[in-house]
Order: C-alpha cells, then structure tokens, then sequence
C-alpha cells in the first residue's frame, strides 16, 4: 500500500494549516486507498538550514535532519499543506525541503493551499522548487480562501465542494506515485 506524507508547512503561531492537515487526513484515510501519515514541522524542530554538507550527499550531523530524513524517505508521495506568505511558501517549508535531497526524489507531490487568493502563488512556487529535488507535481490542487472558508478567517469551515477537488488530487497523487516507483528501485 502507498505512504503519503501530508505534511503541514507552517510553524507560525495561531496558524490555519493543522486544521487543515487534519482534514485531509480525515477525508483521505476514509479511501482505504494508501497509508495516510500526518507530518508537521513543528514536531522536527527543524532550525534554519544548518548542516554543512549539501543535502544531496546524504550525510547529516544534526538529530533533527536524521529524524526529519527517516520521516520522509519511506515515502511514496506527499500531500503539501501550505500558506501563502507574502506570494510565496513559508521559510520553515523552504528549509524542511532544502534539509533533504535524495529522500524526495522520483515521488510524486500534491497540494492543499490557503490564504487570501487561495493560496495559489505558494503552490507555484513549490512546485518550482520540488522540481528541482525531482519531484513531480500533479496537476489537481485544493485552493482555499481564508475569507470563504474560514470562519473569522480562523475557524476551517471548507466548502463541500473541496471534497471532490482534494478526491481527484488524491487520484492523481497515487497514480503519479504508484508510475514513478520503478525509478526508485
């Protein structure tokens, strides 16, 4: 059965994503389909990027990076959960990527967004940066509003039909997932 890391991308105080990562996993483990497994930064401690050796050769000195790589690595794919900061993903998700290399390549990616346009630069720019750590993308994402699916832009109250966005992102996530396992041997 697939491993899909969903992984919550912000650590800011008072922030809007665990309760949207947990509505993901909700809706997701119901399809029976993958092992759905919730990841948030905040439990990695993760500081900002402080290995010396480049990620890609794999050889970390820091217990963060060892358990953050042992998180990630078992993973088929990842579902992405993240805010729009200033047009762009959170420092804390840009430095949870750049910690790895080799853990995320040849895995397929999928994203749940929200902010104020729905969140829909950040996943751009993820998408950018995933590319170059070889992840492929799925077209399907879930943009929410923060005006229109946040009560008092706080309170995670998604409109019905975000079911159905995140259900085909699903799909195509495993797919995705599922084609790109041959390459990892």
């Amino acid at each position: 059965m697939p491993k899909v890391g969903i992984i919550v991308g912000s650590t800011r105080p008072g922030r809007n994503g665990e309760a949207v990562a947990r509505w993901v996993h909700e809706l997701a483990t119901k399809r029976g389909d993958a092992e759905y497994r919730l990841l948030d930064l905040r439990d990695f401690d993760l500081r900002h990027l402080d290995e010396q050796i480049p990620a890609a050769a794999g050889v970390y000195q820091h217990e963060h990076t060892k358990r953050w790589s042992a998180a990630i690595a078992p993973l088929d794919a990842y579902v992405f959960v993240t805010p729009e900061y200033n047009h762009s993903i959170p420092g804390a998700l840009k430095d949870a990527i750049d910690f790895l290399y080799n853990e995320w390549a040849d895995k397929a990616a999928g994203f749940v967004s929200y902010g104020v346009d729905g969140g829909v630069r950040s996943v751009g720019h993820l998408r950018d940066i995933l590319s170059t750590v070889q992840v492929a993308t799925v077209q399907a994402y879930v943009a929410l509003s923060v005006a229109t699916d946040f009560e008092n832009f706080t309170d995670f109250r998604p409109a019905p039909q975000h079911e159905e966005r995140l259900n085909l992102m699903l799909d195509q996530l495993l797919a995705w997932g599922s084609a790109l396992q041959s390459l990892r041997g």
